[in-house]
This record gives structure tokens, sequence and C-alpha cells, in this order.
């Protein structure tokens, strides 16, 4: 095997820059779409196309791929036995991705009668234009899940530099299709963007991926048995990720369905606050997620309780910590932010007044999806699935009852605050079942929470009240946006650092004195 395996620290480092580098290109992808398209039904339709694909991947666990199949590796690799994992990754690839295969047939046969049960808002033209989307969308689902196993393949090994360039590729791609589509057409269609989101599913999910399991190790064996052991494993941990789905996966396929009940562009400028809002939560709550979860899963292997109970601890309150932070930015300057990135070209100032209105809705839930990820992937390290995937999935229950309830009173609005309620219940059940018989130790998130917050909102105030000094909403420019932007941000920093070091925040402590090291 080549290179070497990183430690916890490097691992965050390599996967937040990871993470933050295709956040950006996400945006650049977002902002195309907006200058090109804007907020109307075209964009809706865009939107919309990919439903039922993301469905295909939860329904197969797609998103839970690295969870379940990393603690199968890590067990062989603590014993030292690579032949064993390369047996495990084939019987489990082959089983996994023949089913993805047949099961994209059958939803390409039925893509019509499918579409036409799930939007009943839209019009025979554009429910026409989303089907045909649909089935250019759906074969990406194949690359998304062998991808995810190849993925969980270098995780186990500690290797996260060539997964890290997936989401990467994937988002230049759809910028290239959407650069092309804007070439052959005025005004461009969405054919573009989602052609580019098959083809970087091949080459960024897929292709590289194979090439750097194939570099730390993976060997496709020959004679390994379909009834092998790991297949049996496999599918205990992946069926409880299958038969429910927990809020946190739903959230974005709740903006396309319910979407369609706020009225032309609905979907499309929820989906713009929503990916704005989601920079934060990867390079936070994403990054220390992925980043922790396989030395959990390594600690759990070993069967060292106490140290997988000290580095949850240690990784939730800095997960808090930055979360809050990030969330206090994004109140702070929204605004600002949404008209540097969005407001060219279709996308019109009124556009931007809605987009951050949703935003600042949005933002509030930043340090729970960080809490989650990092408690959730505690509970997956000692295989114990059934409690996040309960939890959540009354969560993901809790949000369609809101949703209904809260879209009929307060339109999109009442939309982005059903996932905000939803998602703050499910990460703090979560945490508090997590809790539960660990003793005293578990009060240290709720401090961690409670400073933080108490940081957070004096820096929200004074950033906000900055980045309006600099910037004025009615009069857009570039300079006055970005004079805004920064001033608030670094006026954010400061203030939330000062209060955060004068409550005593062991977090800001531990990174003024890994930074002074």
């Amino acid at each position: 095997m080549k290179g070497r395996a990183m430690g916890m620290g490097a691992a965050a480092l390599v996967v937040s820059s990871g993470v933050l580098l295709s956040r950006v290109l996400g945006l650049a992808r977002e902002t195309m779409l907006a200058a090109l398209i804007g907020v109307n039904a075209v964009g809706d339709v865009y939107r919309a196309a990919f439903l039922v694909p993301d469905l295909l991947n939860y329904l197969l666990a797609g998103g839970y791929l690295t969870i379940t199949f990393v603690p199968i590796l890590a067990a062989r690799l603590e014993s030292d036995d690579v032949a064993g994992g390369n047996q495990a990754f084939v019987a489990v690839f082959r089983v996994v991705t023949g089913l993805t295969i047949v099961l994209t047939a059958v939803l390409m046969v039925w893509t019509t009668p499918l579409l036409d049960l799930i939007y009943p808002q839209l019009s025979s033209e554009q429910l026409a234009e989303v089907i045909r989307l649909t089935r250019i969308a759906l074969p990406a689902q194949v690359f998304f899940v062998g991808g995810s196993l190849l993925m969980a393949y270098q995780y186990a090994h500690r290797r996260f530099l060539v997964p890290v360039a997936a989401p990467i590729v994937y988002n230049l791609a759809i910028i290239m299709g959407g650069l092309v589509g804007a070439a052959l057409a005025d005004p461009p269609p969405a054919d573009g963007f989602v052609w580019g989101a098959l083809v970087g599913a091949a080459i960024g999910n897929f292709s590289i991926q194979w090439w750097g399991a194939r570099r730390v190790g993976l060997r496709l064996v020959q004679g390994v048995a379909w009834k092998h052991p790991a297949v049996r494993t496999y599918l205990a941990l992946a069926l409880p990720l299958m038969l429910a789905q927990s809020v946190a996966v739903l959230d974005e396929q709740f903006v396309r369905f319910f979407g369609q009940l706020t009225g032309e562009g609905g979907i499309s400028a929820l989906s713009f606050a929503r990916v704005l809002n989601m920079v934060p939560v990867g390079m936070v709550a994403q990054a220390a997620g992925v980043a922790a979860f396989p030395f959990l899963a390594s600690l759990a292997a070993a069967g060292r309780r106490r140290q997988l109970t000290e580095t949850t601890l240690r990784t939730a309150g800095m997960t808090l910590f930055l979360g809050t932070a990030a969330a206090a930015a994004v109140l702070a300057v929204g605004s600002p932010g949404v008209r540097l990135v969005f407001q060219w070209g279709a996308f019109s100032t009124a556009d931007s007044a809605t987009v951050a209105q949703l935003l600042a809705v949005y933002a509030v839930a930043i340090p729970a999806w960080g809490l989650h990820q990092v408690i959730a992937r505690s509970f997956y390290a000692e295989r114990r699935m059934w409690p996040p995937v309960l939890i959540g999935t009354g969560a993901a229950a809790m949000a369609v009852v809101l949703s209904m309830v809260m879209v009929a009173a307060w339109d999109a609005g009442g939309l982005v605050w059903a996932s905000v309620l939803s998602m703050g219940a499910y990460a703090v059940t979560l945490t508090l079942y997590w809790v539960r018989g660990r003793g005293a130790e578990g009060n240290r998130l709720a401090m961690s929470l409670g400073r933080s917050v108490a940081a957070g909102v004096v820096a929200a105030g004074a950033g906000w009240w900055m980045a309006r000094l600099f910037s004025d909403d009615a009069a857009w420019s570039i300079a006055e946006a970005l004079g805004g932007f920064v001033a608030g941000g670094a006026t954010v920093a400061l203030v939330f650092a000062a209060v955060s070091w004068w409550l005593g925040s062991r977090e800001v402590r531990s990174l003024w004195a890994g930074w002074r090291a």
C-alpha cells in the first residue's frame, strides 16, 4: 500500500479543505444557475428532476454506505487481514451495485407514472420536462453507490485525499455542462447541468475512486462466495437505514416536494438558500463527521469505549463551537453574501431579498446539523444503527407534518422553519439518548452549547450592525456588498472568539493552544 495513514487532525484538515473547495465550486455552480436560469419555473424543473434519483440513492442507503462499510473493513484491518478486507469488498460491491443497476432500470421504465403522482401541482409541460431530465440523471446513482463503497475502502485505510476529490470533480462537471448548454441555446435549458451531473458522477465519484482504492491495496480477488459473511453483516447494518429515512437525509427532498406548494420559483428560491447554508454545514459538520468516523470505528472495534466516548465528546464540542460561530456569521452577513453570490444575470434584487430571508432562518440549525453528524457516527461506529435511524425517522415524520401545516400558513418561510425545528429535535433527542448511561461527561456538551450560543448571539448582533454600516441592500454594487461581507464577517470572528474566551470556552482555548504550537 502506498502513502501513510493520517491522524485525525490531519484528516479533518484535508476533509474540511476539500469540502471548502467543493462548496465553493458548488456555489459557482449555483451562481451560474442563478445567472442563466434564475428563480422561475425552469429552475424548479431542474431541481425537481433530481428527486427520484436521490430517493433511489437513499433507498439503497447510498449516503450511508461509507458508514456501514467502514466498520466492516476496520474490524479486519485491526487484525491486519488485508486479504479478508478485499474479499469483503468484492462480496458487498457486487451485491449493492447489482441491485442499484436493476432498480435504476425499473425506475427508468416507471418514471412517468411515478412523477405524475409526486408532482400534481406542475403543468403538463413542466412535468414532461421533469420526466425527460429525470431519465438523464437516474444512471448517475450507479456511480454514486459504487463510488461510495470505493471511498469507504479508502476511509478504512485512513486515506482521505482522493475521496474528497469526488464532489469537486462532480461540481466542475456540472459547471462545464452548464457552460456548454449556454453556448448551444439562448436562453439555456437545464439539460447541460443534468448531463454534467451524470458525467461528474461517472468520473469523480467512480472512476477516480476506483484508482484511489486500487492505490491503497484494493484487489478484486476471485472465488468470493455470494454468501460471504460481510454481505450478511452489511445487510444487518444497512437494512435499518434502508427501511427508515432520517430528516437529515430527506431535508433536501422536502424542499423539492413541498416547494411545489409555494408557487412558481419557490423550489428554486428555497434551494438557493439551502445551498448557501450548506456551505458552513459542510465545512463544519461534514468535515468533522467524515474525519472522525474511521477513528471512532477503530476505537469501537478495539473495544476502547472510554476513548470512544472522550473522542466523541471532544469532536462534538468543537463542532458545536464552530457551528455556532458559522450560524452567527450567516445571520450577520447573509444579505450581502446572497447578493455577491447570486445577484447576476437573471437573478433580481427581489430574488436576493427573498433568498436572504430564507437563509437567515436556515442558519439557526447549523449547530444542530453539526451535532447530529458526530453523535450519529458514534452510534454507527459501535454498529448501533437503530437509535439514530428511529429517532431520525421520527424527526422526518415531524418534518412532514410541520411542512404541510407551516407551508399553508407561512409559504416558503414556513417550510424552512419546519426544517429547522425538525433538525433541532433530531439532534437534541439523539444526543440525549447517546448521553444516557455515560455519567456526567455528557454535561460537557450542554456547557459547550450554552457558551457558544451566548457568544454567537453577541457576535451575530455586532456583525450585523457592522455589515449594515458598509452595505446598503437598496444600492447594489460589488464594492459595498463585499465591504459589508468582510466587515461583518471579521466582526463576528473577533467578537465570538473574545466572548468565548471570557466565558471560559474549552474549544477556543484549545484552538489557541494549537495555533501557538
